[in-house]
């Protein structure tokens, strides 16, 4: 990302240069060379992101649009050589700007016109209540499909998860994915079928932080970075916390669906506990990032802290369920969420997801209600592409509470899904987010990734404080508390951690 920004800059500088001294053949063929070399090294930034083919073309053709934009207006200013110092600060002021706004986010927001099946098992088979598997025994071997077991939930009585199946379609028969579903539907036997979706995280890299000055009544060192600390007035929850001397009813868990977590971070493991021993490290540095924004050691003279001043009130854990890629299923999410829920999890935090075909989502909204009725909140991301997240998933599942992004100056990031359809739209910071990464390090990325463990974060605090909280309840709680942004329709209203805490202890008297 920084050099393909940097080599654009140099090509609009070069391409200035060029302009203003073509009559002097030596300086013109110098800054000539210089331009195309930096047009070179741009094109060649762009062609290695990490975006699908048509995304980058899109990207190409913006940018050199823009940079012939650039190009036209140096040639106006160079007819009269005393407008080219006004003009070229007004350039360097257009380029700050679009590089801040648009190109900041140029590999984040991919063309997503179709969704992806897993290749391992494309869709997902629900059977009918006591049915056997051998009732689909004629579909099976027109297409030699393979059945497996999908999930294995601790209470099947509570759910019909249980009776779902992973179809396995052979390569050569992959085209025929429709007439598969239709044929397997046609079966009295089977209920429902819906494709096993792909979902990935790519965390944006973001910039330093505007500094605040604020300390908050506490020693963590980097407090200074945590702009959205002082938006969501952090100062104000933790003096109410000490003055009315708050105790949990309970220590409530955060369970983070991601990468993983670095279980041994000097800033996470006096909050961490172990559900899976597989998931506490993190290969790819997501996870921990995400947890460090829930639950981070407040207080403790070392990196960032959380909501949870004093640490009683909430601890983190990790469910990995995403490849060190960032790569996951929808199957291996809704593995996660039935880990995290039958491990006590009151919060399950996902910084994930991806564009959705599907018009039910019925896999999600039954694992959804699991962890419901085992006491825990599903908190979800948006996503990062600037459209609806109503066809995103998990963000688009009824029961989630979604989470949009919003920048320094309250404004709905510029990659931000739009929240305005889903059931529970809710707004976070998540634009230049300092917080930690693997090895005891710290790191400052950008998407509604970050924002979402800053409501799950709040979400925990109050369970902590009510355990019988449910998720309605809490949504309701934090729109009726939240701020406006600029954008408050498309965000939803931006979480306010004191007027939360303060509502419900006020209002039931805790």
């Amino acid at each position: 990302m920084m050099i393909y920004s940097i080599a654009f800059a140099g090509a609009i500088s070069s391409l200035a240069a060029w302009f203003l001294h073509r009559s002097n053949d030596s300086k013109s063929n110098l800054f000539q060379t210089a331009f195309f070399a930096s047009l070179g090294i741009f094109a060649v930034a762009v062609m290695f992101a990490d975006v699908d083919f048509e995304q980058k073309l899109k990207i190409l053709f913006r940018d050199l649009s823009v940079m012939a934009g650039f190009g036209l207006f140096f040639q106006l200013l160079s007819i009269k050589k005393r407008w080219f110092m006004m003009g070229g600060i007004l350039a360097a002021l257009t380029f700050m700007v679009y590089q801040r706004t648009i190109m900041a986010y140029s590999f984040s927001m991919p063309v997503e016109d179709s969704v992806h099946y897993d290749a391992s098992g494309e869709l997902l088979m629900e059977l009918a209540e006591n049915a056997d598997i051998d009732a689909v025994a004629t579909v099976q071997h027109k297409y030699n499909l393979q059945f497996t077991p999908a999930f294995h939930p601790a209470d099947p009585a509570i759910t019909e998860l249980d009776d779902y199946y992973v179809v396995d379609v052979p390569e050569e028969h992959e085209a025929e994915i429709q007439n598969i579903i239709n044929d397997l539907q046609s079966v009295a036997a089977v209920d429902w079928v819906e494709p096993n979706e792909t979902v990935t995280v790519s965390p944006l890299e973001g910039r330093k932080p505007s500094t605040i000055k604020k300390k908050f009544g506490i020693n963590d060192p980097d407090l200074g970075e945590l702009w959205g600390f002082e938006s969501m007035g952090v100062d104000k929850l933790y003096d109410y916390l000490n003055q009315r001397s708050l105790k949990p009813q309970k220590k409530a868990l955060i369970a983070i669906l991601d990468t993983g977590v670095d279980a041994k971070h000097e800033d996470l493991k006096d909050n961490f506990v172990s559900i899976d021993a597989k998931s506490d490290n993190d290969p790819r540095g997501h996870g921990t990032h995400c947890a460090g924004i829930a639950a981070a050691v407040s207080n403790n003279g070392v990196g960032v802290a959380s909501f949870s001043r004093g640490n009683e009130f909430v601890q983190v854990s990790s469910v990995k369920v995403l490849s060190s890629s960032g790569m996951g299923t929808q199957k291996m999410i809704i593995d996660g969420i039935i880990k995290a829920s039958d491990a006590g999890a009151d919060v399950i935090s996902m910084s994930l997801g991806g564009l959705s075909n599907q018009t039910k989502e019925r896999a999600y909204q039954k694992a959804v209600a699991y962890a419901n009725n085992k006491g825990a909140v599903v908190v979800a991301a948006a996503g990062n592409s600037n459209r609806n997240a109503k066809k995103y998933a998990p963000a688009g599942v009824p029961g989630v509470i979604t989470v949009s992004a919003i920048d320094e100056r309250h404004n709905r990031a510029v990659f931000s899904n739009y929240v305005n359809d889903v059931q529970m739209g809710i707004a976070a910071p998540g634009v230049n987010i300092y917080s930690t990464i693997p090895n005891s390090q710290y790191a400052t990325f950008s998407g509604t990734s970050m924002a979402t463990p800053y409501v799950s974060g709040l979400v925990g605090l109050l369970k902590s404080l009510d355990p019988a909280l449910d998720t309605q309840t809490i949504h309701q709680l934090l729109s009726q508390t939240g701020a406006e942004t600029n954008n408050t329709p498309q965000t939803g209203y931006l979480i306010q951690p004191y007027q939360a805490v303060r509502q419900l202890i006020e209002s039931r008297a805790l």
